[in-house]
């Protein structure tokens, strides 16, 4: 099995990029996001390898972290999802917005990419809201908390303070960020840190 490669970009395709391994050309099969991170043809870059191996072929998925390879097997075991639809979400999302919108069952937010509708994004929430925390933190500038200015794209003092509050108490992030979320909802856009953290608090008690 591949887990890794390092070689010269050789070419791209629309969803492939071929890397030239000491003379042997890998077909691999990415997120937009990712090709969109690589080097130009001719210079070297390194691939977190996803190898697929079946009866009638082995496709090898690349990823330019071990982050992005993990939410890419993590997609995979919600019904619905296949490597198409799971690529197409990570072309959108980077992994910790994918964590956040997750947390905060940003149906609309996953429904941006392609094949992915209503039902399934629902879903895709719904199946991972407790498998999401091992696999990363969420938006560290709670960009996607209400009231998160679409300037600097950061929420308000009070709401970050409390989510960070809630991860120091051992919390995951993921769901800190969920739960300051619920409780900015319940109190208002007026709500304090303390009030913020009281109410999360009780959210994660649930």
């Amino acid at each position: 099995m591949i887990g890794r490669l390092k070689g010269v970009v050789d070419s791209f395709g629309e969803d492939t990029v071929i890397l030239d391994v000491h003379g042997v050309g890998y077909v691999c099969h990415c997120s937009a996001r990712t090709l969109q991170t690589l080097p130009p043809v001719g210079e070297a870059a390194v691939l977190t390898i996803e190898t697929y191996v079946r009866e009638d072929m082995i496709r090898l998925f690349g990823f330019v972290s071990e982050e992005e390879r993990d939410w890419f097997r993590l997609l995979g075991t919600v019904q619905g999802v296949g490597v198409k639809v799971a690529l197409a979400i990570l072309s959108v999302l980077k992994p910790v917005e994918l964590a956040t919108a997750i947390a905060l069952k940003d149906a609309a937010g996953l429904a941006r990419a392609n094949g992915v509708g209503k039902k399934l994004a629902e879903r895709i929430c719904q199946e991972l809201k407790d498998k999401a925390p091992a696999f990363g933190a969420t938006d560290p500038g709670g960009s996607h908390l209400p009231g998160a200015e679409a300037s600097t794209r950061t929420a308000p003092k009070p709401m970050a303070d409390a989510v960070s509050a809630l991860v120091n108490l051992g919390y995951p992030s993921l769901q800190a960020t969920a739960a300051v979320a619920a409780a900015s909802r319940n109190l208002g856009e007026a709500a304090t840190t303390e009030q913020l953290i009281r109410v999360g608090l009780r959210e994660l008690a649930k």
